[in-house]
């Protein structure tokens, strides 16, 4: 086998690049699922703002608090340009006092000496004010950035699950990093270096029109000339860099699904097979990358040569003006040394243009989380009851999208103490009943109650804080064991943490490791087999005193003697809670009260353990092996 084609290989792993330079974070076409199991989007990155100016007056909203030092930062950016510019056109007097032979040596050093000290002044006034000039709007950018970020983070927070159903984690992050690390250098340096080098600009041709307007208008003929070369090779070099950052991002995809399957690679032998696929995206990234630094790098010297010119035609009409016109030679060195410097500002603006266009592109990805809607807000009439745990549910029908129903009139109920086990095919909608008891999304039809009050009437943060939940996916925080546990229950003593890891059965593994409870955690506990990872969710859950518990395939990652002794613990502490279990495992669901057979959003079969064996039916199947869960 010869692996697959570089066309086939890029359509695979190039989205990478969409997200960060080098890739998002997610796995190569891995997929975010949400609780319904419903595949998230990818990331729509894009180089170009929709709406350029509201996007600037947004980002420039985080700037009033900053009015005062933005008026001393333009200010010194005026004494900066005004001061240099200053200096230099103080040569002129400088150059024909010396070149005067009219006036004595005595007198033309002593002249020299004084305006020695004023060229310093200036150039010392042009230090200090680019000094403060960059320091303040250092703090000023920083300080605009940290607040975007802090509200960024704040919007996260207040977004309904939906919302991270529909967004993969390396889309999220590349709001925190490069976009809003892309903002913080446009307000560092592009927005301060268009507004300096049109300044700049603008001095410079007041001062060539000054000093000679023939000379200027010979310099101002090469701007058109300036303006298309720095374009032309802008817009080849920002072509050659997009593919390079494409070519880029699928390398990194490629190394990062290889290096985690790399068991799998040596299982089936596929190394050669690796070899040859990674040789052709690299030799791809290679070509681009020839590309991209050619014409990133010839700006430069394109430029310098094409100011040579100028500065050349411009300086020996300079010197014909002086023989010919009475033209002194202050005036032709100071012009040429204008002349010289001319399409530097030039330069600088071309480049900055696409800087600030790709960070407001950034900032509009930023600011449109901002907008998204967030969870529902309580009723004005919601309540904060003391939670006992008697849950039901009456004629519930829901749909994560429109027209795609996944529970169909359910109904069911809970007394504290009870244990409700649901059963069913992947898909039948056993992890969504659970996430609308938590209302993580709000039912279309019918009413589920807690102590006979609709959840809709019970404020959010209460209902969520009398619920506590462990998932199949595991995560961990980084943090010391004790740490992860207590997160559970934030006020608990450390003896209640040891107790709650006892009933969980973690208490054991915990007191091997070297630091026992201090063992601290990095990287979502890869430190910890899967099956330990869970025993500390487990815990975690154990340790909270909410009345109502879910379980989702708690246990599926644990083997069948922790699972027994897990049980053993979660019998004392489910005696005063309302239970729900998701199981695959149909031997971990056998002493629930009831068992609830889903299929296809209906519950199908309902009744203890032996009640379904008695039916003979879909359970019965299930248990008997007759059928299996798919």
């Amino acid at each position: 086998m010869a692996g697959r084609t570089l066309e086939n290989l890029r359509a695979r792993y190039n989205t990478a690049a969409q997200d960060t330079p080098f890739g998002n974070n997610r796995g190569p076409g891995a997929r975010m699922r949400g609780p319904g199991g419903r595949p998230g989007r990818g990331a729509q990155a894009t180089g170009r703002p929709k709406d350029a100016r509201g996007t600037i007056a947004r980002v420039f909203s985080y700037l009033k608090r900053y009015k005062l030092r933005l008026v001393f930062v333009v200010i010194c950016l005026l004494l900066n340009t005004g001061a240099s510019m200053a200096g230099g056109y103080l040569l002129r007097p400088i150059l024909n006092h010396i070149a005067d032979f009219d006036i004595s040596a005595a007198e033309r050093v002593a002249y020299l000496l004084r305006m020695l000290i004023v060229l310093a002044a200036a150039y010392m006034t042009s230090v200090v004010a680019a000094f403060l000039q960059y320091r303040l709007m250092v703090e000023v950018s920083q300080g605009a950035v940290e607040r975007i970020r802090r509200d960024l983070f704040a919007k996260l927070q207040k977004l309904p699950l939906k919302f991270f159903d529909g967004h993969s984690n390396g889309e999220i992050m590349s709001r925190f990093t490069n976009d809003v690390d892309n903002i913080g250098m446009m307000l560092d340096n592009s927005m301060v270096a268009m507004i300096s080098g049109s300044v700049t600009l603008i001095g410079m041709l007041t001062m060539m029109l000054i000093t000679n307007i023939w000379l200027t208008l010979i310099t101002v003929v090469f701007i058109p000339l300036f303006m298309r070369l720095t374009m032309g090779i802008m817009s080849r070099s920002r072509r050659y860099f997009k593919a390079q950052q494409a070519a880029l991002g699928a390398v990194n995809g490629y190394i990062e699904e290889t290096v985690a399957g790399q068991k799998v690679v040596k299982v089936f032998g596929r190394e050669e097979i690796c070899e040859t696929e990674f040789g052709r995206l690299n030799d791809d990234l290679r070509q681009k990358q020839i590309g991209a630094l050619f014409f990133g790098g010839i700006m430069g010297p394109i430029m310098g040569n094409t100011a040579k010119v100028s500065y050349s035609l411009t300086a020996g009409i300079g010197g014909l003006l002086c023989l010919f016109g009475g033209f002194d030679v202050g005036g032709l060195a100071i012009f040429v040394n204008y002349a010289s410097q001319f399409a530097r500002p030039i330069n600088e603006l071309s480049q900055q243009v696409n800087t600030v266009l790709s960070a407001l592109a950034g900032a509009e990805r930023v600011f449109q989380i901002m907008d998204e809607s967030p969870e529902e807000p309580d009723k004005p009439t919601a309540v904060a009851p003391v939670i006992r745990g008697d849950v039901a549910l009456e004629d519930v029908s829901f749909g994560y999208e429109p027209g795609k129903t996944i529970l169909k009139h359910i109904s069911l109920y809970a007394h504290p103490g009870q244990k409700i086990a649901f059963v069913g095919s992947t898909g039948a909608g056993k992890t969504t009943v659970t996430n609308l008891l938590s209302r993580f999304y709000d039912i279309e039809s019918g009413r589920i109650t807690i102590d006979g009050i609709e959840i809709h009437n019970i404020k959010r943060d209460v209902l969520r804080q009398n619920i506590a939940m462990v998932l199949q996916d595991t995560h961990l925080f980084t943090g010391t064991i004790l740490e992860n546990i207590r997160y559970g229950r934030l006020d608990a003593t450390d003896e209640e943490v040891i107790q709650a890891a006892k009933t969980a059965s973690a208490h054991g593994f915990i007191m091997r490791l070297a630091d026992g409870y201090n063992t601290r955690i990095d990287g979502d506990g890869a430190n910890l087999s899967q099956g330990q990872r869970q025993l500390l969710n487990i815990a975690r859950a154990a340790l909270s005193k909410a009345p109502i518990l879910i379980l989702d395939e708690a246990t599926s990652s644990v083997d069948t003697r922790t699972e027994r002794m897990i049980e053993r613990g979660m019998d004392h502490l489910m005696a005063d809670r309302t239970t729900f279990v998701i199981a695959h495992r149909l031997s971990t669901v056998r002493n629930a009260n009831a068992i609830m057979v889903l299929e296809n959003g209906e519950i199908i079969e309902r009744g203890d353990h032996d009640d379904l064996l008695a039916q003979k039916g879909r359970y019965y199947e299930l248990y008997t092996g007759k059928r299996e869960l798919s």
